[in-house]
């Protein structure tokens, strides 16, 4: 496909209407209470009231009737197949299905199927408290306390937690420097986004729209490479030094949690005023949580979902390794193997993250989770202001406190580049296939071109929703075998720094648990979307993580 750029085609044209196959983000629209049609899949009297206990009156209600029609059309579905030959009553799909929540022929704005991940409502207001105080601690941790817990024995619990807010006040006030700082990248981002060279991609058919296809405008890897010439530029010229992001770390952090919770809050109550919400539960917490918007979008080409996964966390993140590597070269006049290994490492990623972007348009994040606050808060501040404590204790401490020996780092940056390959052509050969079974698979030439990144003809299961499963290449070893790299690179952010700080382990550990709980979502999903095809599956490739081991 042919590279484009947003300004040569200007903006979305209106006289010709919009692309085909485009959802236009719906504007506001009155609700009005419809009995739903059937299923085929019956619940249990238990599993109906703790489905319709929500705190929205109009979507419990909804889902109430929903559930009504589902036992009617299910005592219709089995009188039906008692009163015919067993070959035809077992061959037959009674009623409607549901898909992805979703009940055929009903409002899409409630969720038929819910499933309350990560404790419900109870536990995702814990996270949504706990997460934000957790990264002040850790990052007063990382300042004040030489990398260790923060610990004042003689203080009483009032005490020290006045203490600790005095601290997070005064070091990490955000001020109006860091507001200025954070919110010109992301402004400036949004401009790239629309305006650098790119190619389009074409999302999943979506059932709750008759089967239409989302297109994406893909500019990262232009985006990316024009960032760090422009921040080059900035710290050469002195306009802008690199090394402010790590000096301003603190201030930056809290403007970051700080915006995390505004755009969530407004990213909601949008999505209820203009009647855009999608798949909802009726429990007003555990919604605005997961979110309630699946496609938002403004001025019709920047994909919100998008725009926060693919650029903003692992920009930052770089940015800050970047700026880490400016401080220690100010300082010393050399920037050591770790941070060196470090700087490598999110280039690495973040790189990769662009040069599949069109590939990405496909996958979960983009097809069934919605615009919420753990997406929103996550790549905002969690990502890119938590997994980088890696670089914050690097960037605290003299090289000599974490040097390691030269073999140690020749064999942390073999084995990391090794990973990387399998990690790289791994998520190339699944999207590749992907893209390959609907017809519209790009073969870009974007660095680094490595062996093995797609296989023809490959090996797959056909399922009766359409889909296929690859069998082939890496995924005919582990079924997450890309979850076992992203594993490893964890582990190796945390290593390289050292044991003498626990901060730079919690991305390790935090997304270590993140992962499984992941794969788990994944498969409970899978398993009830593709039934017989699924237990196949399992049985050709059996490990999940590690080839012969688990």
């Amino acid at each position: 496909m042919a590279i484009a750029t947003r300004s040569q085609t200007g903006k979305t044209p209106r006289k010709s209407g919009i692309p085909d196959g485009f959802v236009e983000t719906p504007g506001r629209q009155r609700r009005s209470r419809k009995s739903m049609p059937g299923t085929d899949r019956s619940s249990s009297p238990s599993e109906d009231d703790a489905h319709t206990t929500g705190s929205d009156p109009l979507v419990k209600g909804q889902v109430g009737e929903a559930k009504q029609a589902q036992r009617d059309v299910a005592k219709t579905a089995n009188g039906h197949a008692n009163g015919h030959a067993n070959g035809h009553a077992n061959g037959a799909r009674q009623g409607p299905r549901i898909i992805d929540g979703w009940l055929e022929g009903s409002d899409p704005k409630i969720d038929h199927n819910p499933h309350f991940d990560f404790g419900g409502s109870f536990g995702t207001t814990g996270m949504m408290i706990g997460f934000p105080l957790l990264m002040w601690y850790m990052w007063i941790g990382a300042t004040y306390y030489d990398g260790k817990f923060p610990s004042e024995p003689d203080m009483s619990w009032s005490e020290y937690g006045q203490h600790m807010f005095h601290l997070a006040y005064t070091g990490a006030f955000p001020h109006l420097k860091a507001w200025t700082i954070y919110w010109t990248f992301l402004i400036a981002q949004g401009v790239l986004y629309l305006y650098m060279p790119g190619v389009y991609s074409t999302g999943k058919p979506l059932p709750h729209e008759g089967g239409k296809q989302l297109p994406y405008y893909c500019s990262g890897v232009s985006s990316f490479y024009f960032t760090i010439l422009v921040a080059g530029l900035l710290h050469f010229t002195g306009l802008f030094k690199l090394y402010t992001l790590i000096d301003e770390f603190g201030p930056l952090m809290s403007v970051a949690i700080c915006s995390g919770f505004l755009v969530s809050i407004a990213a909601y109550a949008s999505a209820l005023y203009r009647g855009a919400q999608h798949r909802m539960t009726g429990h007003h917490i555990y919604d605005f949580f997961m979110g309630a918007e699946l496609n938002p979008r403004m001025f019709g080409w920047l994909d919100f979902k998008m725009f926060f996964e693919v650029r903003l966390p692992w920009f930052i993140l770089f940015l800050i390794t970047l700026s880490a590597a400016a401080r220690q070269y100010e300082v010393y006049g050399y920037v050591t193997g770790e941070v060196g290994f470090l700087l490598m490492a999110h280039f690495l990623y973040a790189n990769a993250c662009c040069k599949g972007e069109e590939m990405i348009c496909i996958t979960w994040d983009m097809y069934y989770e919605k615009w919420g606050f753990m997406l929103i808060f996550w790549n905002l501040a969690g990502v890119p202001l938590s997994y980088c404590h890696c670089t914050v204790y690097l960037a605290n401490h003299d090289p000599a406190i974490y040097r390691w020996s030269k073999p140690v780092l020749v064999f942390l940056y073999a084995s990391y580049l090794l990973t990387y390959w399998v990690w790289d052509t791994s998520n190339s050969q699944k999207n590749m296939f992907r893209a390959t079974e609907r017809g519209y698979a790009q073969d870009r030439k974007t660095f680094p071109q490595l062996p093995w990144k797609s296989i023809p003809n490959a090996a797959h299961i056909k399922t009766e929703s359409g889909d296929s499963l690859l069998v082939d290449g890496w995924y005919k070893y582990a079924r997450k075998i890309h979850y076992t790299c992203d594993l490893y690179f964890a582990f190796c952010w945390g290593l390289i720094t050292g044991f003498r700080s626990p901060f730079p382990w919690f991305y390790p550990v935090f997304f270590s648990v993140m992962i499984v709980h992941r794969a788990y979502r994944d498969i409970q999903r899978c398993r009830e979307k593709y039934g017989d095809a699924w237990v196949e599956y399992e049985k050709r490739v059996p490990y999940l993580f590690i080839p012969y081991v688990i």
